[in-house]
C-alpha cells in the first residue's frame, strides 16, 4: 500500500490523481436505455414494474434493485479504493472493474430474490416458482457503461 502524509507529498499525490481522473467520468449500472426484449418491450420498463410492482397486472413489488443498493452500497467506497489502487488509478479501467462488480451484485440480487413469492395460480401456469427469472432476459440485460463527465 502506498502511504504519504500531509503537506507537499499529499498535494502532489492529489494533483497526480486529479490528472489521471481528468474531467471526471460517470459509471452507470442497471438496465440501460435501448435494452429490449425480442418483441421490442423495454427492459428498463419491465425492471421498474418488477421493482415497484404493477397493480394493474396484480404484480407486487419485488425490490431487487433497492435491496441490493441498501445491502451492498456501504461496501462500495472500500471496493473502489482497492480497485483504484490495483489499477494505478486509471479511471477507465477502475470504473470498468467496478461496473462489472456492481453488475454481478445486481444479477445476484435478481437470482436470490424469493419474496414475495409467485401466486399459486402463476406457479401452476408457468410451471416454476422463482420470481423475476422467466426467460432470464432481464437478468442478462443488466449492464453498465462509463460516460465522460459527471
Amino acid at each position: 500500500m502506498t502511504t504519504f502524509s500531509g503537506g507537499a507529498a499529499l498535494e502532489a499525490k492529489l494533483a497526480e490523481l486529479a490528472e489521471k481522473l481528468g474531467d471526471g467520468k460517470t459509471l452507470r449500472v442497471g438496465f440501460l436505455e435501448g435494452a429490449t426484449y425480442p418483441d421490442g418491450q423495454s427492459v428498463p420498463m419491465v425492471a421498474a414494474a418488477n421493482e415497484y410492482g404493477d397493480p394493474a397486472m396484480n404484480r407486487p413489488p419485488r425490490p431487487f434493485f433497492r435491496n441490493m443498493i441498501a445491502e451492498k452500497s456501504p461496501e462500495w467506497p472500500q471496493d473502489i479504493a482497492k480497485i483504484a489502487e490495483a489499477t494505478g488509478y486509471d479511471a477507465e479501467t477502475m470504473l470498468g472493474l467496478m461496473g462489472e462488480h456492481i453488475k454481478g451484485q445486481l444479477q445476484g440480487s435478481i437470482r436470490d430474490l424469493m419474496e414475495p413469492a409467485l401466486s399459486p395460480v402463476t406457479i401452476a401456469k408457468k410451471g416454476f416458482s422463482k420470481p423475476l427469472i422467466e426467460t432470464s432476459h432481464m437478468l442478462n440485460s443488466v449492464d453498465y457503461d462509463i460516460k465522460d463527465g459527471v
